[in-house]
């Protein structure tokens, strides 16, 4: 299948960019899975499994914004990575954020079954990553993590609390905030190698939720480098961590009590659901499905 991925950035990312990891996973999953990939990109982009057609980033983020000029010949479906609606060529688009409008346009796909229920589609795909990426690590170093923003709806206070009550020191990754208590350490933001490194020694990584994360890449990071993970019962996460790969609850409370249970997890186990359920050959696959019900239908419909 010839497929064509639109992304308005340039990849592969520098720094943070979630979005743009998935798309550049994505395309090395449909190449390893046989499929030829047409990259709708920045300029200067580098993806070895893709061919790359440069767009301007500032035409390809507006909404009204129509690639099909730029498709190669035989291009048989277009995959965005924001709201689009074209005609001629089957279509469908991921939403990677929450959705705050009701006109978006059709065959939007979402990123798990919680986010597709608050969205109002009717298809999700699953984020996956490229295990080979990131470091396992069978034996733990002597602490936590929490890697995110340092935003509130991320929960950093409640896992720098859980973590101090449950007698564990806390390393905070994400971002600079002065937190002079005892057993906390604060890295800033971290990325590449350092961050494989922290994702690998930790010996849990604390995700107290406090909204509805769509997906939530960090906890499938933290599963392939052998960690286990903390959260709250929001959002995606109750899809994302299984019994055999991490512990939830609604409280701190309930975190702080279900600490002891983590150092129990196997950390080959939490790979294993990673390579299994949530790997980018998986992601393509499910996509590929996708693909195929939209050039046959016209319309994205059922759950993946």
């Amino acid at each position: 299948m010839r497929i064509a991925l639109l992304y308005h950035g340039r990849l592969p990312v520098e720094g943070y960019g979630g979005t743009g990891r998935v798309v550049h996973w994505l395309a090395r999953g449909l190449a390893e899975l046989g499929h030829e990939v047409i990259l709708l990109a920045a300029p200067g982009s580098r993806v070895p499994e893709a061919r790359l057609v440069p767009v301007d980033p500032g035409r390809a983020e507006h909404r009204d914004f129509d690639p099909r000029p730029l498709l190669p010949e035989g291009v048989e479906v277009l995959h965005a990575h924001r709201p689009i609606a074209v005609e001629g060529t089957p279509t469908l688009w991921t939403l990677h954020g929450t959705a705050n409008r009701s006109d978006y346009p059709p065959n939007m796909v979402c990123l798990s079954r919680d986010h597709a229920t608050r969205s109002g589609a009717a298809a999700f795909v699953y984020n996956g990553l490229d295990p080979e990426e990131y470091r396992f690590r069978r034996n733990k170093d002597d602490f936590d993590l929490f890697l995110g923003r340092l935003h509130s709806a991320k929960g950093w206070q409640w896992a720098v609390s859980g973590a101090r009550r449950s007698g564990h020191r806390l390393v905070v990754a994400g971002g600079w905030k002065t937190l002079f208590r005892r057993g906390v350490r604060t890295v800033g933001r971290v990325d590449g190698e350092r961050k494989r490194e922290l994702l690998a020694e930790a010996a849990c990584l604390w995700m107290p939720a406090r909204w509805n994360e769509p997906f939530g890449l960090t906890l499938i990071e933290a599963m392939a480098s052998g960690t286990p993970v903390l959260g709250t019962r929001l959002g995606a996460l109750p899809e994302i961590v299984s019994a055999d790969t991490g512990a939830l609850g609604d409280t701190l409370a309930e975190l702080v009590a279900l600490r002891p249970s983590i150092d129990r997890i196997d950390p080959e186990g939490c790979r294993r659901r990673v390579i299994e359920r949530f790997s980018h050959r998986v992601m393509a696959g499910r996509y590929v499905e996708l693909y195929r019900e939209v050039m046959e239908t016209g319309t994205v419909r059922g759950e993946r």
